[in-house]
């Protein structure tokens, strides 16, 4: 272990490091003074050994700090890691008795607030439920213009001086099959508040003035920081297939204790879809279901308890959320996303990509793309299109950090959904790539794993660093195999997405894996894995640092399983401020 030039001085104290002193050395005791020795020697004692234990401590800190110190980028790529799995239990799913999921509202009283952001921290979105579900086999929709959409709002809880309005929808989840429940929720509303000044809290209230007891509690939430390079979200937490377990409780407890002032889901939210209409659920629906029921079912309630159990969080935290798998729940006339669709907002419009599945956003100094595993992202489609323009119009002297997000990810080296979005990736990366994407959060598979920086299989210094954080809590089952593990590499004409199709997952061709499906160990690109719940944290320190901490559900509060120091290196990675050099 190295330590820092430090003298330590046994004298008194003229030499070497002046913090770290030892007591004069022992002089003649006159013969005058020998009655009082035994207590003399023992006060010097006790003071060279005070000393000497602070400077153990002292010492012990500095070892300590230089330790704990978190790894960075900058020291290149890290050496795989894997942590053996253990045993993480059975995820099980809160149960509709449970006080968290239940209606704690009557009438027209607003239930399920949520904040949202829009493109630019001047802008927010306010979104609730108003009047309840309906379930059974003909069901009568309620009517959105019964209840109005109204947020009053201002700097403090006793002046909601400012007044916005919004829109309202029903929406239906209907199976044409007999003795299948069909389902249509309460009044979602969405009101976007403008003209907010940035990283400042906002009360408010929500619901309709007009109708007695339909107004809801006061409530708050900050706006964030500024577009600029000069500030940031403190703490921006990152999950990942959440679900309803007691697994996510423990997910959401630990997130909170974190403070996060933004939350980024990144898709398979409810987890709705592990049920029959009936409300019989599984944890591995093809495994009990697909056999015995004309189509995919799901149980939409399931949406509602979740709604309700996350709102003491996201009515103050605002939350952005990107669709997985999960959310695609099937119906009547092939429609799909459905709840997905209208219980969130997005910044869609104000982002100019028209569509729920994927939009951007500023916060801070990041400029947030949120992207679509699920919708067409081939080069001739509309996200791809948008996609262009979006990052074509990116300033990094403004937003110098540029974070991308979606749901499944391209460097998993897990054995479940292997390289199952291969297609995606062949269409986008190289256009990520090209506009230096520093980081890229996914989810998917239920495990963490954070990989180095990485283009095209290969350890690159200016790729981005993709994290997995899939480890939410949902009740099916972790993932513990891994693809380079002896026998366990997947036959590549199972991978491709069941849902998207296309086939574009070929042996590498190059490469320690070359001529091969999978690596015979664990990859270069992968700096970390580990098969347990949790979440993760990334807090932006400047214009070229950040830190990613991850936390396991099992530590206590505050614990880090994993961090490193991402720093971009702007000069090496980037030219004319958006193009980047291509190192090969």
């Amino acid at each position: 272990m190295r330590y820092s030039n430090c003298m330590f001085n046994s004298g008194g104290g003229e030499q070497g490091n002046p913090l770290i002193n030892f007591p004069p050395k022992f002089a003649v005791i006159p013969h005058t003074t020998r009655p009082s020795i035994s207590r003399h020697l023992a006060h010097l004692t006790m003071r060279r050994r005070g000393s000497l234990l602070l400077l153990l401590a002292a010492v012990a800190v500095v070892v300590a700090a230089a330790e704990a110190a978190p790894a960075s980028t900058l020291a290149g790529p890290s050496r795989p890691v894997t942590v053996p799995p253990g045993d993480r239990g059975h995820a099980v799913d809160l149960p509709d008795t449970d006080p968290r999921v239940q209606r704690r509202v009557k009438g027209w009283a607003p239930e399920q607030i949520a904040v949202a952001l829009s493109a630019t921290p001047s802008s927010a979105w306010v979104s609730w439920i108003t009047g309840d579900f309906q379930m059974g086999g003909d069901v009568k929709p309620l009517d959105p213009a019964a209840v109005a959409s109204v947020v009053r709002y201002g700097l403090a809880a006793d002046s909601l001086v400012r007044r916005a309005t919004g829109d309202a929808l029903v929406y239906s989840q209907l199976y044409p099959f007999e003795g299948l429940q069909n389902y249509t929720s309460g009044i979602i509303h969405h009101v976007r508040l403008q003209g907010l000044e940035p990283g400042t809290e906002y009360f408010y209230q929500c619901g309709d003035p007009a109708i007695p007891a339909a107004m809801s509690d006061v409530h708050a939430f900050r706006t964030m920081p500024a577009v600029g390079p000069g500030s940031y979200p403190g703490r921006i937490a990152v999950v990942g297939d959440l679900g309803l377990t007691y697994n996510t409780t423990s997910t959401v407890d630990h997130m909170v204790s974190n403070q996060p002032d933004l939350v980024l889901l990144v898709g398979d939210v409810s987890y709705a879809n592990l049920y029959l209409t009936n409300g019989t659920g599984t944890d591995c629906y093809s495994c009990s279901f697909a056999k015995s029921t004309p189509i995919h079912e799901t149980y939409q309630p399931r949406w509602d308890y979740w709604g309700r159990y996350m709102e003491p969080v996201t009515s103050r935290i605002p939350m952005m959320v990107v669709e997985g798998n999960h959310e695609i729940e099937g119906q009547i006339e092939n429609k799909t996303f459905a709840s997905y669709s209208s219980r969130f907002a997005f910044p869609s419009t104000e982002s100019g990509s028209f569509s729920p599945f994927y939009y951007s956003f500023d916060a801070g100094g990041i400029h947030f793309i949120m992207l679509a595993a699920y919708a067409d992202y081939s080069k001739s489609g509309e996200q791809y299109k948008w996609l262009e323009k979006d990052l074509a119009k990116v300033d990094r002297s403004v937003t110098p950090w540029l974070i991308a997000g979606w749901h499944a990810p391209w460097y998993s080296t897990f054995k479940a959904h292997y390289r199952e979005v291969e297609c995606m990736r062949v269409a986008m990366e190289e256009l990520l790539y090209s506009y230096a994407v520093d980081v890229v959060f996914t989810g998917h598979v239920h495990a963490y794993e954070r990989s180095n920086r990485v283009f095209n299989y290969t350890v690159d210094p200016c790729g981005p660093v993709h994290i997995s954080v899939g480890d939410g809590g949902n009740r099916e089952k972790m993932a513990t195999t891994y693809a380079d593990e002896p026998g366990r590499c997947p036959d590549p004409l199972s991978t491709p997405d069941p849902f998207m199709g296309g086939f574009c997952a070929f042996n590498f061709t190059s490469g320690p894996a070359a001529g091969a499906f999978c690596w015979d160990r664990q990859p270069d690109y992968s700096a970390y894995r580990e098969s347990s719940f949790g979440h993760g944290i990334l807090e932006v320190k400047n214009e070229t640092h950040a830190l990613w901490r991850w936390h396991r559900n099992q530590d206590l509060y505050g614990s880090v399983g994993d961090e490193i120091y991402i720093v971009r290196e702007p000069d090496k990675c980037l030219l004319n401020s958006s193009r980047i050099a291509y190192y090969r």
